[in-house]
């Protein structure tokens, strides 16, 4: 979701420099969007693993 995030936001450059305005604030918004959801989800997959314990699963190989 992060690199989305940060996709959409070197869109938004890039769109900035060829000089297409209304996709700036489309991809701008899209990208302020998903790096704000992606922090309150990591905020609370540290709560959650804080309350109950519980860690992700890692793979051994």
């Amino acid at each position: 979701m992060l690199t989305y995030a940060i996709i959409f936001f070197v869109l938004a450059i890039a769109a900035a420099l060829l000089g297409f305005g209304g996709l700036v604030g489309t991809f701008s918004s899209i990208a302020q969007f998903l790096a704000i959801l992606f922090a309150v989800l990591f905020v609370g997959s540290l709560i959650y693993s804080a309350v109950t314990g519980r860690r992700a699963p890692t793979s051994r190989i």
